[in-house]
């Protein structure tokens, strides 16, 4: 049975996860409220039949589901607005906000509403999204609906909160990490003859097809890349050389690297 979802904060990362939630048919446009100070980028939405203003409060009272997708520094004031709003008994709070955990949100609210926080990715723009959920308070059927929610959006996995901060850097940052590789490839497939349209077409497509293997066949890398480098080949020449110019080593230590400033602020 779908549920009333309030979207608190229609940025790009709101108006994604409402337009996710519409495109899968897992929500009516009318059972969705996007809220956002300057509203004319949620037009659409509104010609869909959501209901779209600027009233965080109105759009708790007709919810069920809270989604809290505002900057981090807009938190507090948020939570303030809408705290006497919140029912334990009707609503659940899903926090999507980098670097708010779950304790510093029910101290903000003050009365015992279920809380649950969401890491997904700029993917989620295209419902291909790694999202990772903690919880806090949620019963067992609360906590189903909000996985088939971001289900909708990507892949989702439970971890424990105390790796949200890992989470973020390896599923949020990899992105980045993951389009200089492919940046880089392309320019690769450059100076080797490509022009840069065809070079990109076959970069992307290719992280893409690697991505898929692991993800279907559920099998390590090193299993995929035996199968490709033949004794005295030339991809067992590139990936060594590589290996020499320190790409796996610049590439964990650019991790730990993100891991340290995230951890540290």
């Amino acid at each position: 049975m779908s549920k009333k979802i309030a979207i608190i904060g229609g940025g790009n990362l709101g108006a994604s996860i409402a337009e996710g939630l519409i495109q899968s048919e897992f929500s009516r446009p009318v059972e969705i409220s996007i809220t956002r100070r300057n509203l004319s980028p949620l037009s659409r939405f509104a010609e869909q039949g959501s209901m779209v203003h600027s009233d965080n409060k109105k759009a708790v009272k007709t919810a069920e589901i809270i989604i809290l997708a505002v900057k981090p520094y807009n938190f507090a004031d948020i939570i303030n607005e809408i705290k006497a709003t919140l029912d334990p008994k009707k609503h659940v709070v899903v926090s999507v906000i980098t670097g708010v955990w779950i304790e510093q949100i029910q101290k903000a609210i003050g009365k015992p509403v279920p809380v649950s926080r969401a890491m997904p990715n700029t993917a989620i723009a295209i419902q291909q999204s790694m999202t990772c959920l903690a919880h806090a308070g949620a019963s067992e059927s609360q906590i189903n609906y909000i996985h088939q929610l971001f289900d909708q959006l990507g892949k989702t996995i439970m971890i424990d909160e105390k790796l949200m901060d890992a989470a973020t850097i390896l599923g949020a940052c990899g992105t980045a990490y993951a389009m200089r590789y492919i940046r880089a490839n392309i320019q690769g497939g450059i100076e080797i003859g490509f022009d840069v349209n065809t070079a990109a077409l076959i970069a992307a497509q290719t992280v893409k097809g690697a991505a898929q293997l692991l993800l279907e066949k559920n099998t390590h890398p090193e299993h995929e890349i035996d199968k490709v480098t033949t004794p005295k080949g030339c991809t067992i020449a590139g990936l060594n050389e590589m290996e020499h110019q320190g790409f796996s080593s610049s590439l964990i230590r650019g991790v730990v690297a993100s891991y340290k400033k995230i951890a540290k602020d």
